[in-house]
């Protein structure tokens, strides 16, 4: 039941906007078991000047080739997490125009009965 918000530069083409989120998904199934079918996802094109980000930080350094992923979901274990961060940004360095050192990850963790997917039912309460 993750809830995936991207925000990618405006300039990425069309085909890599839905590999990166084909990817993440891919991240998320692998990694903390989630449904395939359990996908929602949300992408935002962003202008350079509204993906801002420390030049470095914590030794990484960051190119303008910014993109930031923020994934809402149920709590989950330090290892998993580390073993999701991993996955996504290996993914989409492998995979995509993106540098590792340029995908700034943020999880959000909520309980499941903070969850409605559909007719204002909580199905998890």
């Amino acid at each position: 039941m993750p809830l995936v918000r991207i925000d990618i530069p405006t300039d990425t083409p069309s085909s890599t906007v839905r590999h990166v989120a084909d990817l993440v998904h891919k991240a998320l199934v692998s990694s903390l078991n989630i449904p395939v079918a359990d996908r929602f996802q949300t992408i935002t094109r962003r202008a350079s000047d509204e993906l801002i980000c420390a030049e470095e930080f914590l030794g990484i350094a960051h190119s303008h080739k910014l993109l930031v992923i923020q994934i809402v979901l149920a709590p989950r274990t330090v290892e998993l997490k580390k073993a999701l961060f991993s996955a996504i940004a290996n993914e989409i360095a492998n995979h995509t125009p993106f540098k590792a050192q340029d995908v700034i990850i943020n999880l959000i963790e909520t309980a499941k009965e903070n969850w409605s997917f559909g007719n204002g039912i909580a199905q998890f309460a």
